[in-house]
């Protein structure tokens, strides 16, 4: 029997990071992944409109076989996640969750750089840790603005993606950080560049293993786990170009897949629905 699929979603390509970390621990564990590319990114836009995003993903997943369900996003973490775990009882979320807890823990200086977007700043989830954890710890915040757009057009290394970055990290590299906190999945994918900025004696946390061991965690708890190979593992499915979506994936996790299409559709009462090309019916 094929096991059932574990569906992730993201605004666009930043939960690859995840995916990745996935793969490592169980790969032969089946995915469906879908990059509302259509919409990236989801930082700079209202909550509430995140959140109908994600419903509806969710919804999409859920009738694609999902029985479990990662938000690999931190901005929709941020907006949803308690939404979803509201919405759609009986069914396992991971969620992102700005890694706070280990900078504190691990910071030697008491001072940590967070790099995250203006939603995942502005949300509860984020101000929930910060209160559990980081009392006693200098937190030092940048929206890092246009960087999940370059990492979106697959410049990992370029002057512009650079620039970003050092000027999200040379005020806090002057302060005092010792610890880098990456709070949203997009920006794993620039660790090296991060990591050339700031240099060795920085530490740069990547929460995708984390969320990896949660959800391995959570199949295992829930008797979802693979008893074995499947046939067709992975579908990788875009909002976006898929042209350019399917040349992500090659550049980001080094696999050669034909991405899927969907399209976005807006009822009369003004639900969310996500249909394929051909039929143009909500599922």
């Amino acid at each position: 029997m094929t096991a059932a699929p574990v569906g992730i979603f993201d605004s666009g390509v930043g939960g690859l990071s995840v995916v990745r970390a996935i793969h490592a621990l169980v790969p032969e564990q089946p995915l469906i992944y879908l990059a509302d590319q259509a919409h990236v990114p989801y930082g700079p836009r209202p909550l509430e409109k995140v959140r109908q995003f994600s419903e509806a993903i969710t919804r999409y997943l859920l009738n694609q076989g999902a029985r479990l369900i990662v938000v690999a996003c931190n901005t929709a973490s941020a907006a949803a996640l308690h939404q979803l775990r509201v919405g759609f009882p009986g069914i396992p979320f991971v969620g992102m969750e700005p890694a706070v807890k280990p900078a504190a823990e691990q910071t030697i200086t008491g001072v940590v750089g967070v790099l995250a977007t203006p939603a995942t700043f502005q949300g509860d989830l984020y101000a929930s840790v910060v209160e559990r954890f980081g009392q006693g710890v200098t937190l030092l915040q940048d929206t890092c603005p246009g960087l999940v757009q370059q990492i979106e057009a697959g410049d990992l290394t370029g002057s512009r993606t650079r620039l970003i970055l050092e000027q999200a990290l040379h005020p806090m590299l002057a302060r005092g950080i010792d610890t880098i906190v990456l709070g949203c999945t997009h920006y794993p994918f620039v660790i090296p560049l991060i990591q050339e900025i700031a240099g060795p004696a920085v530490r740069v946390i990547d929460p995708a293993p984390a969320v990896a061991r949660q959800t391995t965690r959570l199949l295992e708890q829930h008797d979802l786990l693979p008893a074995g190979a499947n046939p067709d593992p992975e579908r990788f499915i875009t909002t976006g170009q898929q042209e350019n979506f399917s040349a992500l994936l090659s550049k980001l996790l080094g696999r050669n897949h034909a991405a899927e299409k969907l399209s976005w559709q807006e009822s009369e009462l003004g639900t969310l629905r996500l249909c394929t090309d051909r039929d143009g019916l909500g599922t």
